[in-house]
């Protein structure tokens, strides 16, 4: 594509620019190591390299251009505002707009996203409907799952960066996708990744502290969240918090709320799941039942339900679907079948609000006189504010403690775990395993029938980081392995 083309397909103004817009671009890149001859070389500020550092690199192995945020010398280039922006904008230009022509529903919040987006995706699917889905577990078109390559192994992210995140929007587009389910992180939100993007739906879960290592505080944190709300044509809120309460009062479009007057007649029904009714846009009560346990299902699942429904999806098609949702991988998931009597469950809970409603959820359905044995840490690199909240969370709600590894990356895991055991009731039984293969093992072994074995922060991940390698960590596999172990009497 010619360089003047893509600029003005991307909107970003040329008129001042000292080039040749003649020139021919064969690719795009923000990462100079992954520079070819004829790309486009975005220089972005990252959050520890500067890619302008690496211009003259990029121009001397055959880039034939430079977007940048400040000059640049005798080298061929364009300056703008924000360079995050403009490599979303210009992805997006180059594989033709395709979120032009599908419907987006972004979903937005602290805790919650994954099972709301995946519920969305679900009952538009049950619908009929042509589906794509974007998130931290997968990226599904019509239940097909997509694979981008990621040039960076270390990455988890949940909403992709642009290079993958227009293309997979590309495919979903050719493949005559008309909705596409997105989770939308605070993070994809402050770096701009869905700048060029118009929403049908914007959702909001909650918002409990998170992520403060990149945002500094709350305030900061929930306007970035504010964004997705700012190029949408309806909301659907969640104002079960202060702050979606005061997201919903600041909209300007059609909003259809989530509120203690929208949902009656709630019943936790142990492990079987929840029911719930809601009332619909239209006024109307609508008898809801999904067989995933826990107090936030309800408001997990009215979310899903009331997005729907603002689409034209009819209540009986909402209410099948919601009924026959079988869950996301790692959230609160069974494992380890055994004739022990022990239950074993993953979930991804890796903030204090998650842990704790996860917990108080284990606590309603346990029953007996079994124990609730948590495992868990937190990752490094990350919001540190919240590990000692953490660890008194939970043990004030668990019954026995292993604190292990959880993705330390640059971090000493010993330095994280007496973080957490700050906040750790020293007279609550507990013990320290960093190694968190060894931990588990540990659970397994110590656990007796009608206890509930939790492992916690992983979920759906089956990798582990520590330092600048990731490795291969499957707890699913792992949990098995040291209950078959345990069964034959080897462990």
């Amino acid at each position: 594509m010619l360089l003047k083309e893509l600029l003005k397909q991307a909107g970003l103004p040329a008129s001042k620019a000292s080039w040749q817009g003649e020139l021919e671009i064969t690719s795009l890149t923000a990462d100079s190591r992954c520079v070819e001859r004829g790309a486009l070389f975005v220089a972005i500020r990252g959050l520890s390299l500067d890619g302008h550092a690496y211009a003259s690199e990029a121009i001397s192995k055959g880039a034939s251009f430079v977007i940048s945020e400040r000059a640049l010398g005798d080298l061929p280039h364009l300056t703008v505002e924000n360079s995050r922006e403009a490599l979303a904008r210009l992805f997006d230009a180059w594989y033709g707009h395709p979120a032009a022509s599908l419907e987006m529903i972004g979903v937005t919040g602290t805790n919650g996203k994954t099972s709301t987006a995946t519920m969305i995706y679900s009952i538009l699917r049950h619908a009929g409907l042509s589906v794509g889905l974007i998130g931290t577990v997968c990226s599904l078109c019509n239940d097909e799952e997509l694979v981008l390559p990621n040039k960076d192994a270390l990455a988890n992210m949940t909403t992709p960066d642009p290079e993958q995140l227009y293309a997979l929007l590309a495919i979903m587009r050719d493949k005559g996708v008309k909705y596409v389910v997105m989770e939308v992180t605070s993070h994809a939100l402050a770096l701009s990744k869905t700048a060029p993007l118009f929403w049908k739906r914007a959702v909001f879960t909650n918002l409990t502290p998170d992520h403060l290592d990149l945002h500094g505080d709350m305030e900061s944190y929930f306007l970035e969240k504010c964004k997705l709300f700012s190029s949408c044509e309806g909301a659907v809120v969640s104002c079960l918090s202060p702050y979606g309460i005061r997201l919903a009062d600041s909209l300007g479009v059609p909003l259809y709320p989530i509120c203690e007057n929208s949902l009656s007649q709630v019943v936790k029904r142990g492990s079987a799941g929840v029911s719930f009714r809601l009332c619909t846009p239209k006024g109307e009560w609508l008898a809801l039942d999904l067989p995933v346990p826990g107090e936030f299902s309800v408001e997990n699942g009215g979310l899903a339900a009331m997005t729907a429904l603002s689409l034209g999806i009819g209540e009986q098609t909402v209410k099948q679907a919601l009924e026959r949702f079988e869950g996301v991988k790692g959230r609160l998931q069974r494992v380890g079948e055994n004739r022990l009597g022990i239950s074993v469950f993953l979930d991804y809970a890796h903030t204090p609000d998650a842990l704790e409603k996860l917990l108080r959820c284990v606590r309603d359905f346990k029953g007996g006189e079994g124990r609730i044995l948590l495992l868990f840490g937190c990752g490094g690199d990350r919001d540190r504010s919240k590990r000692a909240v953490m660890g008194r969370i939970a043990s004030r709600l668990a019954d026995f403690l292993i604190l292990t590894s959880d993705n330390c990356r640059s971090e000493d895991p010993d330095s994280i775990l007496r973080e957490i055991l700050r906040g750790v009731d020293k007279e609550k039984p507990h013990i320290v395993l960093p190694d968190r293969r060894a931990a588990i093992a540990y659970g397994v072994r110590i656990a007796k029938k009608g206890d509930i074995l939790l492992l916690v922060g992983k979920g759906h991940e089956c990798y582990e980081i520590c330092g600048g390698e990731r490795r291969f960590f499957c707890e699913a596999d792992i949990v098995a392995e040291c209950m078959s172990k345990r069964e034959e009497g080897r462990s």
